[in-house]
C-alpha cells in the first residue's frame, strides 16, 4: 500500500513539473519572435537615419551648387562645412520620430551674400552694370574689371558672356559718339534674374532641407511600417553649437514634418499622388 502511495505522488510530481513546462516552452519561440522583430524594426530605424542624414547633405549639394552662380566656388564650399545627424525612435502608440540635426551657414558668409544683395545689386547683376557702362577705350578699367572676373567661378562668368557680348563686337558700336553707341550706353542693362537665396540664405537652406527631409521620408519609409493611425515625425533643428566670434543666429528655427500613417500607405499603394501626399505633410516651424 506504501509503495502505491509512492507511485501516485511521483506520478503527480511528473504532471505538475510537466504542466509547469508547457507554457515556458510555448513562452520561448514567441520571446524569441519578439526578439528578432525588436532588432529589424532597430536595424531598420537606423537604416533610415542614415538616409536622412544623406537627404541633408544633397540639400546641401544644391545650395552649394546654386551659391556657384553667384560668389566663388571656394567661398560656397565653405557655406556648410559639417555634417547632419539624425536619431530615430519608436514610441508605442504613436509612431517613430526622428530627430535631425542640420548643420548652420557659415554666419559671415550669409551676411555678405545679403549685404552684397541690398538694392537687389547681386554679383552678377553689378557686374552686368559694371560691362554695360564700362568706357570701352578705358584700358585700365578693362583690365581691373578682368582681374576680378579671373577671381570668380566659371559658372558666373558663363552668365555674364551674353550680355557683354556687346561691348566687345566691332563696327559703330565701338566707335564714340555714334549713334548707335550713345543708345547703348543710354538704354538700362538687360539684368539676369537673381536667386532668392541672395535675399535670405537662411531661408532658402531651411526650404531644401525641408524639401530633401519629405522626399526621404516619401520614398524610403516603408521598411518602417508605419501603422496606419501611427505618425512618422522628423523634428529637424540647427545646429546650437557656433564658434564665440561667429555673429549670433537671433533667427534659428526648429522644423517638425509629420505624415500620417494612412496617407504613407495610400501613396505607396498608389490611391493619392506625390503631389497630394506632399500637402497631406504636416510642416511647422517652432
Amino acid at each position: 500500500m506504501k509503495r502505491q502511495s509512492v507511485l501516485i505522488s511521483a506520478a503527480s510530481l511528473t504532471l505538475c513539473v510537466a504542466a509547469a513546462a508547457a507554457p515556458a516552452a510555448a513562452q520561448g519561440p514567441v520571446s524569441a519572435r519578439a526578439d528578432a522583430e525588436l532588432k529589424q524594426s532597430r536595424y531598420q530605424i537606423g537604416q533610415m537615419e542614415r538616409v536622412l542624414e544623406g537627404a541633408v547633405e544633397h540639400g546641401a549639394t544644391v545650395m552649394r551648387d546654386r551659391l556657384e552662380a553667384v560668389v566663388p566656388p571656394a567661398q560656397a564650399q565653405l557655406l556648410i562645412q559639417e555634417n547632419a545627424h539624425a536619431r530615430g525612435f519608436r514610441l508605442d502608440g504613436y509612431g517613430v520620430f526622428f530627430d535631425v540635426i542640420v548643420p548652420s551657414l557659415d554666419g559671415s558668409l550669409t551676411w555678405t551674400l545679403q549685404t552684397l544683395d541690398q538694392n537687389d545689386l547681386g554679383i552678377r547683376n553689378a557686374l552686368t552694370v559694371l560691362k554695360a557702362r564700362m568706357d570701352p577705350t578705358d584700358i585700365d578699367l578693362q583690365q581691373a574689371l578682368k582681374r576680378i572676373e579671373l577671381q570668380m567661378g566659371p559658372a558666373t562668368l558663363a552668365s555674364l558672356t551674353a550680355p557683354a557680348q556687346g561691348l566687345g563686337s566691332t563696327g559703330t558700336r565701338n566707335v564714340t559718339g555714334s549713334a548707335a553707341g550713345i543708345a547703348e550706353q543710354q538704354a538700362p542693362p538687360s539684368l539676369p534674374p537673381t536667386d532668392p537665396i541672395l535675399e535670405n540664405p537662411n531661408e532658402a537652406w531651411r526650404t531644401e532641407v525641408i524639401q530633401a527631409l519629405i522626399d526621404a521620408m516619401l520614398d524610403y519609409s516603408s521598411p518602417l511600417r508605419i501603422g496606419v493611425d501611427e505618425w512618422l515625425t522628423i523634428a529637424a533643428r540647427r545646429n546650437e553649437e557656433r564658434p564665440r566670434l561667429a555673429p549670433a543666429d537671433s533667427g534659428a528655427q526648429s522644423v517638425v514634418i509629420r505624415a500620417r500613417g494612412a496617407d504613407l500607405a495610400a501613396f505607396r499603394g498608389g490611391q493619392i499622388s506625390r503631389e497630394e501626399v506632399v500637402k497631406r505633410v504636416d510642416r511647422r516651424v517652432f
